[in-house]
């Protein structure tokens, strides 16, 4: 882990962002994105965009020139595509600074940034496709007929998450307060606390536990079923108290596989408290006896702007999941 390089921000013109923005808006239907389009995308002259393009932004590692198949063309970087968002959230005064990374996963970054008056905040820059999804690169046509890029598929997974997090705190959810999201960033509250991974020692386990459980069940009351309810999401507090993050796999109750994402989240804290704290109860939520809906959660979040791109970013990774478990049940039938 280290700290995310933004001293060349600065010095990045108006052209400049308007040729990455360009490659990004080809990256849509693109995996590489053809020089006159982006000339065309840009609405600048061929000759400074080629200039442009390969003397500045591939060199700084902005963008990237490579050799397709069928034709040649440009992709933006990870870094490139970091400096488009974050360009918009300095602009709206979201982040006035960035600090370094304080953790990493197999689909996400996390930096501390400086918001308005000084306030440390927390930056979350969604990776989808560095380990996950492995298979979504050959079948980039599952949508629509249209070729997905990993850009597309990481601003959705942000937006469904800012747009989550933000129904959830408004509900008194016990989740970092959002703050602001551009593409593939959400910044949110900076948790004064650490994963629950990381605790071996817990002043009282039970409470804890019943704590979670109790949560799982409100989640699911208000409409929703968190679907990645484990350690590494859930956050302790100095007090013991949890703070639940990570909500891009969140599902609504409606779900037709609701129960089994239910159950899979209690199993999680089950599994977990018996292996860390040798904690066993026979007490645990049922989702047709213990689940009553009593606010639409799922259908606020729907009606608040974001529900095309929720609603995308669930088709997308249902059907790759789908298509994962049918590989490996093809792998599992050759090996035998």
């Amino acid at each position: 882990m280290g700290k995310l390089d933004v001293s060349l921000l600065q010095y990045i013109t108006k052209e400049d962002f308007r040729v990455l923005i360009a490659v990004e808006m080809g990256m849509k239907n693109h995996e590489l994105v053809p020089g006159p389009l982006v000339a065309q995308l840009a609405n600048l002259r061929s000759g400074g965009v080629f200039k442009k393009l390969r003397n500045e932004l591939c060199q700084n590692r902005l963008a990237a020139y490579e050799r397709g198949k069928h034709y040649d063309g440009y992709r933006l970087t990870n870094l490139g595509y970091d400096f488009l968002a974050l360009k918009c959230l300095s602009v709206r005064g979201s982040v006035v600074g960035v600090g370094s990374q304080i953790g990493v996963g197999k689909e996400s970054d996390i930096y501390v940034v400086k918001g308005q008056n000084d306030r440390m905040l927390c930056m979350k820059i969604h990776r989808l496709g560095r380990t996950s999804f492995r298979k979504l690169k050959e079948k980039r046509d599952f949508h629509h007929g249209r070729e997905m890029s990993w850009i597309y598929l990481n601003r959705l997974s942000a937006t469904k998450e800012f747009a989550y997090m933000k129904a959830l705190h408004q509900r008194g959810f016990p989740v970092p307060e959002p703050i602001d999201a551009n593409r593939h960033c959400v910044i949110m509250e900076l948790v004064n606390g650490y994963q629950l991974q990381q605790v071996h020692d817990l002043k009282d386990p039970a409470q804890l536990y019943s704590d979670l459980m109790e949560l799982i069940v409100q989640f699911a009351n208000n409409g929703v079923i968190h679907s990645d309810f484990n350690e590494f999401n859930v956050m302790i507090t100095d007090q013991d108290k949890p703070i639940i993050i990570d909500f891009p796999q969140m599902v609504s109750t409606n779900h037709m596989n609701a129960k089994m994402y239910f159950d899979r989240d209690v199993q999680c804290i089950i599994t977990f408290f018996k292996r860390r704290y040798g904690y066993e109860s026979e007490l645990y939520p049922d989702f047709d006896k213990d689940v009553e809906r009593i606010y639409d959660l799922d259908k606020e979040v729907a009606a608040s702007g974001y529900s095309r791109e929720v609603n995308a970013f669930d088709d997308m990774i249902g059907k790759q999941n789908k298509d994962d478990e049918d590989d490996e049940e093809e792998e599992e039938e050759d090996s035998d």
